[in-house]
């Protein structure tokens, strides 16, 4: 994806993917095995430089929307 409002903190590149990781938020979570955490990763397609943003549905989708709108 290219977009002109997001670029990379280490090459400055402006193309990216993203993606979705769930993780379990502490040892009550872990031992029941609820991954209750969502994180929206954005990744430079040239140098792979990952940034995470934390947050719930609503949240995670805005960060879409202002990458790719």
């Amino acid at each position: 994806m290219r977009h002109n409002n997001w670029s990379c903190a280490k090459c400055n590149n402006n193309e990216f993917d993203t993606g979705e990781i769930r993780v379990s938020g502490g040892f009550w979570s872990r031992i029941f095995d609820v991954q209750n955490k969502k994180y929206t990763a954005v990744t430079c397609s040239r140098c792979s430089f990952t940034e995470f943003y934390k947050g719930s549905s609503s949240t995670l989708g805005n960060v879409f929307d202002f990458f790719t709108g």
